[in-house]
């Protein structure tokens, strides 16, 4: 009597490269998928409803129906849509003890009750599926050892069958990641439907902040001189303004990606362990610090480009031009101010410097170049010479203040000058990072961070021994 449950078949050691591996389905990730196996060493099979149709494949592979492109490899490639299982049912025989890899996935996240995997399973009981490579794209796969780096997730009920698909995906060059059962299928699928996950916080962060330093600096700038004065200075939002609110909301998010790791160290030392699970906001907060990170220097960047075409535009020009002409109608001598030109020629500096690390840190913020840093240098790149970065800007905005805070004529309609808002989250990280490099403080940081935990005074009057 035969019975319900699923064969279990002798699959090939994992030591065993597969010799011919089966895709079902001619389209282009089936294509991708035999070329790179082709390359590999794999002998290629495909399995169509139309083996005539074959002057697309590539060359080397074979094409054949269905079930006899199923008798020639133990490991199958289903690289059809869900809606075309249909066909599977007829081969169950034909199916009988082999892997199934599917790579489908859908258009929306929740479509169906059940994942892909787990609904080809039940077409085809006879067979192991496992889940794979379905968020590997076709570009991928053609890409060769350019996107070696890419990882092949992998979930099944079957470890051997697991092996495998593994196997075969190293062999292709790619990185695999056992994710469990095929329970997880559902996650796998869901994967390639997000749309840059860890972006979006930092995104909202930013235009937030883009959106609330424009408006402040409109008001102060074009519609108090409009209410006030009469003045239409409309004409500075496209340059004037933007250049305002470009390097504010760089040097905020820059301070953003530090504040974190600093409240980290104070909780630590509050809690007394590292074994105590941070804030759930925290969490979310410290895993997007490299996007701030990048945000910030594209928000850099736009500043440095606004910053360069100044000279060139016609309102300043023209101002130039009017003050010039003023000194020679008036025979005035424009007297060299030696102040002046330190505080320009450090303003400079210190931003010249500080976009220069601020480069520097997103550059080893690409992982081909953060695979070559060891963990000291890495570590050295983004955090001390992070915090030298946002000394360096935060400097570069003080300079450019300079003491306008003291000029009642800044605070118009006693709201204060756009810059002094820029300096409050960086100088905040920076004390509390000065507070946290103290050696007192330091020292305690540091054992917590190797195990050491603080016990309570109730764990300390239990372990009291009583005396007679």
């Amino acid at each position: 009597m035969k019975s319900d449950s699923v064969a279990m078949v002798d699959l090939p050691s994992n030591t065993y490269k597969q010799e011919t591996v089966c895709i079902f389905g001619t389209g282009d990730f089936g294509h991708s998928l035999g070329l790179r196996l082709l390359q590999s060493g794999y002998n290629v099979v495909y399995g169509s409803r139309d083996p005539k149709n074959s002057k697309f494949l590539p060359k080397g592979s074979k094409i054949m129906t269905h079930a006899e492109a199923a008798y020639e490899a133990q490991v199958i490639f289903v690289a059809v849509q869900r809606d075309h299982y249909g066909f599977l049912s007829s081969l169950a025989s034909d199916l009988d003890g082999k892997v199934l890899v599917d790579i489908s996935n859908n258009m929306r996240s929740g479509m169906y009750t059940e994942s892909n995997a787990e609904y080809m399973s039940t077409l085809v009981p006879a067979a192991t599926v496992v889940k794979a490579f379905n968020t590997i794209s076709a570009w991928s796969l053609q890409s060769g050892g350019l996107d070696a780096n890419r990882q092949v997730l992998v979930c099944g009920d079957r470890a051997d069958a697991k092996q495998l698909v593994v196997d075969i995906a190293q062999a292709l060059g790619f990185a695999a990641l056992d994710k469990g059962s095929i329970k997880a299928a559902s996650e796998l699928e869901d994967l390639p439907l997000q749309l840059f996950p860890l972006w979006r916080l930092p995104l909202r962060i930013a235009i937030g902040l883009t959106a609330f330093i424009f408006f402040y600096v409109l008001i102060r700038d074009v519609i108090y001189e409009g209410v006030t004065n009469g003045k239409d200075i409309s004409f500075r939002i496209m340059i004037s303004l933007a250049n305002k609110a470009f390097p504010i909301v760089a040097l905020v998010m820059l301070a953003l990606c530090y504040l974190p790791g600093a409240l980290a160290g104070l909780l630590q030392i509050y809690n007394g362990t590292k074994y105590r699970r941070f804030p759930d906001w925290l969490d979310r907060w410290m895993l997007c610090r490299k996007q701030l990170g990048l945000l910030a220097l594209a928000f850099a960047f736009l500043h440095v480009i606004y910053t360069l075409v100044i000279p060139i535009r016609y309102y300043v020009t023209y101002r130039r031009n009017v003050y010039v002409i003023s000194l020679v109608k008036d025979n005035v001598t424009y007297e060299f101010d030696k102040i002046a030109a330190w505080r320009y020629d450090s303003y400079f500096s210190m931003g010249i410097l500080g976009f220069g690390l601020f480069v520097l840190l997103g550059i080893t913020s690409f992982p081909s170049v953060s695979n070559s840093l060891n963990w000291r240098e890495f570590r050295f790149v983004q955090s001390k010479l992070g915090y030298i970065t946002l000394l360096l800007c935060t400097l570069h905005t003080f300079l450019y203040g300079w003491d306008k805070f003291l000029r009642p004529s800044k605070f118009k309609w006693c709201m204060p000058p756009a810059y002094m808002l820029s300096l409050v989250v960086p100088c905040v990280v920076l004390i509390l990072k000065l507070i946290l490099i103290a050696p007192c403080v330091d020292n305690k940081v540091t054992r917590i961070r190797q195990g050491w935990e603080r016990q309570s005074k109730t764990s300390q009057n239990t372990s009291t021994p009583l005396m007679a």
